[in-house]
């Protein structure tokens, strides 16, 4: 966001860009209750310096220059980073618009930067008006377990001027709505000493929504949580259970709220994913995948119920830093095949990620993909260095045409992949 002054009618020929809040450009989900402001300077000529501010805020934009909650006035001093909040106490879930002008070296006022904002959290434990939920089941602990699914439905009756959807869990969860996957993230909720802090990430979910019966639903993986870890050299370092807590905030135009949390009305089963841990890979069934399992309609009668778990919530946090995405694609540069008599994928740069698998074949069929950093001397491939790390991805095949897969809740550093059992000879199209 950026507005420009005008030269001559005494304004500063200076315009104000990135206008953040704690780091971040319009962030949602903020839990810190004074932020720090900060903006930058942009001016065609040399030697431009800031000699004052001045900062307000409000709560509805449109008020930023008739009621704003917090004005500064102007402030003497060239201060442009971490400009500390000084307002009224911040509140959970609200917005905050603010804009910020300057005055530069020779004593002239910029324009009005253009409004930014920030978004408030969950700032209490008692906000969350959801339960701590788990799958119905018991599990043996000592092994990898499949992956829950947990689904619900609601209605949506009105005009939606905002919703907010704020996600945590014991393990790694990925959350769809109405068929969409919620956010651009992974490995959500990130890792942290998880009995005494836990990250929730807030997202966006306004367009997901739909007039009528919704339904909404998220996959748990075992993460940091109860995956395997190697400087514990064990699994469940931090507990035996996954768990999902979700609440769904909707706004409507009328200024009803509507909540939907995770309670003990939610569903839950098991699917394709049979096995996930970050280090050792992901095991994939691509016939028990549940087609529509987060769209509204689907028939869940099979489904079990969902256990409440006494989690506590006081140690729920917002993230402060940036969240884990996909940022590039890396086509393949050759497919080897080692004096083993092994077919080895090439990436060409060791990397760490995950490799998406464009297969045809019979249902039933399983493609396994072993990932490495390096060959061995004479060529071959060579996982001595990993010690522990399985590295193994396997995909079973359903059959009936081009199936393309991706693993959810495990990342490899690898440059090369060895793939076996893969129908036909791989290509580097084929990964």
């Amino acid at each position: 966001m950026q507005a420009h002054a005008v030269h001559g009618g005494g304004q500063s020929p200076v315009s104000l860009t990135r206008l953040r809040c704690e780091y971040a450009i319009n962030p949602l989900g903020s839990d810190v209750k004074q932020p720090r402001l900060s903006w930058e300077i942009v001016a065609d000529g040399r030697g431009v310096t800031q000699m004052a501010y001045q900062v307000r805020v409000a709560e509805v934009e449109a008020d930023l220059g008739s009621a704003p909650i917090w004005d500064t006035g102007r402030v003497d001093s060239d201060r442009s980073v971490h400009v500390v909040y000084g307002g009224p106490t911040l509140v959970s879930g609200q917005r905050y618009h603010w804009q910020v002008r300057v005055w530069d070296g020779d004593g002239t006022p910029s324009a009005w930067s253009a409004p930014a904002f920030w978004e408030m959290g969950l700032l209490h434990p008692t906000d969350w008006q959801a339960s701590w939920i788990s799958p119905d089941w018991d599990e043996d602990p000592t092994v990898p377990q499949p992956a829950p699914m947990l689904r619900t439905t609601f209605a949506v009756d009105g005009a939606v001027e905002a919703a907010r959807a704020y996600v945590t869990s014991l393990g790694s969860y990925e959350v769809e709505l109405n068929g969409e996957r919620v956010g651009d993230q992974v490995f959500t909720p990130g890792w942290t000493s998880y009995d005494t802090r836990l990250q929730y990430q807030t997202y966006d979910v306004t367009r997901l929504l739909q007039a009528g019966e919704n339904a909404m639903g998220a996959m748990l993986g075992d993460g940091w949580y109860r995956g395997y870890l190697g400087w514990s050299d064990r699994r469940n370092t931090y507990g035996e259970r996954l768990a999902l807590l979700l609440q769904l905030r909707i706004t409507y135009a009328d200024g009803r709220v509507q909540i939907v949390g995770s309670n003990a009305s939610w569903k839950a089963s098991t699917g394709p994913v049979r096995m996930s841990d970050h280090y050792n890979g992901e095991t994939y069934d691509a016939r028990l995948e549940k087609p529509g399992w987060t769209e509204a309609g689907y028939d869940d009668g099979e489904w079990t119920a969902v256990r409440l778990l006494d989690h506590p919530k006081d140690i729920l946090i917002a993230p402060a830093g940036r969240p884990v995405r996909k940022i590039e694609e890396i086509t393949p540069v050759a497919v080897l095949h080692t004096p083993a008599g092994e077919t080895v994928v090439d990436m060409g740069q060791n990397m760490v990620g995950w490799v998406r698998l464009e297969v045809r074949g019979d249902a039933g069929t399983t493609v396994t993909l072993r990932h490495a950093e390096a060959l061995d001397k004479e060529g071959n491939f060579y996982t001595d260095n990993l010690r522990n790390a399985a590295q193994t991805v396997r995909y079973t095949l359903k059959g009936g045409g081009e199936e393309v897969y991706e693993p959810r809740f495990t990342f490899q550093g690898f440059r090369y992949v060895a793939v076996d059992g893969f129908p036909g000879t791989p290509t580097r199209e084929s990964l």
